[in-house]
């Protein structure tokens, strides 16, 4: 019986892939969610939905409080008011959302504000007195990252959180959700690290990343270690390149402020992509456990090669998108988008060659790529298997002999395919690649939970394995700052691509050179 037939049966279960056993389920303790832009669009369409659902699973304990902070000048029932137009998606009956709704409380209040932080103190404790909270609270920082430091002084100058000595389970525990970026370069990163720490201990602070709360992300090692015909061919000999893509087909909606000081590669390479790198190369770990996962993928970042100017110019694209198509709609270039400077030299597109220099992968190319604007929304990693050798089959009159070609749809459809060489009907031999697919909605009769659900989840139950840690965070920029200061003197120059296309022709060129190709999505 598998993970999910077991979940079926017995509600108490829970598949968990990074954990070393399917196990019962911990019961999540109460607490309050304090979540730091309430009013912003990140809670409207992550937070309070997958608040909601985990609410509806009961998996969320019954008097756990949310309690929203933000500028506008709310009351109790007009924050609730717009929390409801949140749910509507996620199917809220009358009595569930009334339920759901008991648990929403809000105070206003600018983030500079030392009275506003007392203030909101102040209704922390009213509200766990009246619904029984022992003071266990997450802070979750649903803001702008220029807001960060500003929140952490004035949670520790209010005395909002309790910091972990020893035992981050202790009663009462406080844990803090930092959103992605996490600093804008290795120096801004260490500063925040520092930071934070003065008010939260390490194991009390959860950097997310919502790509990793994603089913199929979570299943590459599951995939690749749970399957004996898999992992003795996850290395070198084997394996002739990993392709690593991040596609979006939308423009920066809105976001010029920020993505404007931040680029593609603050904004997805830095972290998304490098997640997907290290689960993708690490070694297996000791034990399925929060500090064993993230030792081997701290390892990987560690071997990472350091490129040169001279390196980054030749492995790497960074390009801006200029007027095209979207869905067949005209879209403007991004220097004409509302709010970016007309000069900007911001990079919407990158892609990458990267090296990671240890026994398993040393001489395979890692090539990834990200961007705004391309010609549809997909994120998979493809492991792209040798080629057996070919003169057998071309003494027979076979003309071509196609990769096997392993790929981990990531978003959307989240599945798995794999692509291996068949003879086609009739009398000549001609070797046709074919494909086996899994989609997660076809495999189970539904979609993958939202990553948000997961992550949120696993805070409440202090299980870290899912987050990043502060040296992953480091490390990774460590590695992309030496590409930043590679860009600023000029090496490789900005181009341009057309909205709608899947990048600049350089990128392209980046593969030729090694007589491969980017994979269709």
């Amino acid at each position: 019986m598998n993970a999910r037939a077991v979940l079926a049966t017995a509600p108490e279960i829970r598949a968990n892939p990074l954990r070393e056993e399917s196990v019962t389920l911990k019961a999540a303790d109460p607490c309050t969610f304090v979540v730091f832009g309430a009013s912003g669009d990140l809670t409207h369409r992550k937070l309070i939905p997958a608040l909601f659902r985990l609410s509806k699973q009961k998996l969320l304990h019954p008097q756990t409080a949310i309690v929203g902070f933000a500028r506008r000048e709310w009351t109790n029932e007009q924050f609730r008011e717009e929390m409801k137009h949140a749910v509507e998606s996620a199917g809220a009956s009358p009595s569930e959302w009334e339920r759901f709704a008991g648990a929403l409380f809000y105070q206003s209040g600018v983030f500079e504000d030392h009275a506003a932080f007392r203030a909101l103190g102040q209704l922390l404790s009213k509200v766990e007195e009246e619904r029984g909270v022992p003071g266990n609270r997450i802070f979750h920082f649903a803001t702008p990252p220029s807001e960060y430091a500003t929140l952490v002084r004035n949670i520790g100058a209010a005395g909002l959180a309790r910091r972990a000595l020893r035992d981050d389970h202790a009663v009462p525990w406080s844990r803090v959700i930092i959103e992605k970026p996490f600093g804008r370069d290795l120096q801004s990163a260490r500063d925040l690290n520092a930071l934070v720490h003065t008010v939260f201990a390490e194991r009390q602070v959860y950097r997310i990343d919502h790509y990793l709360g994603k089913e199929t992300v979570q299943n590459i090692l599951v995939f690749r270690l749970g399957n004996g015909i898999f992992e003795p061919l996850w290395n070198n000999r084997y394996v002739e390149q990993v392709q690593i893509t991040v596609a979006e087909s939308v423009g920066i909606e809105g976001r010029a402020a920020y993505f404007d000081t931040a680029g593609i590669s603050r904004d997805i390479f830095q972290n998304h992509m490098m997640q997907l790198l290290t689960l993708t190369a690490m070694e297996p770990p000791a034990r399925f456990e929060a500090d064993s996962v993230r030792d081997e993928k701290a390892k990987v970042l560690r071997t990472l090669h350091p490129m040169t100017r001279e390196e980054v110019a030749r492995d790497t694209v960074r390009a801006q998108y200029a007027a095209g198509a979207a869905g067949g709609t005209p879209v403007p270039g991004y220097c004409e988008e509302p709010g970016v400077n007309p000069r900007s030299q911001t990079e919407t597109y990158m892609a990458a060659r990267i090296h990671v220099d240890n026994w398993r992968w040393s001489g395979v190319p890692f090539f990834l790529r990200a961007g705004k604007r391309l010609a549809k929304r997909s994120t998979e990693i493809a492991i792209v298997f040798r080629q057996p050798p070919f003169a057998l089959f071309r003494s027979a009159g076979c003309e071509t002999l196609e990769a096997n070609v392993l790929r981990l749809r990531i978003q959307p459809d989240e599945g798995i395919s794999l692509s291996f060489g068949s003879k086609s009907p009739g009398q000549a031999l001609h070797i046709d690649p074919v494909q086996m697919d899994f989609y997660y909605l076809t495999a189970f009769g539904q979609d993958p939970p939202d990553a948000y659900e997961r992550l949120l989840l696993d805070c409440n139950l202090g299980d870290s394995t899912l987050f990043a840690r502060r040296d992953e965070v480091e490390l990774a920029w460590e590695f992309v700052d030496g590409i930043q200061i590679a860009w600023r003197s000029g090496a490789p120059p900005l181009v341009k691509y057309a909205a709608g296309t899947w990048g600049p022709p350089q990128a392209d060129e980046l593969l030729a050179a090694s007589g491969s190709r980017w994979y269709r999505l």
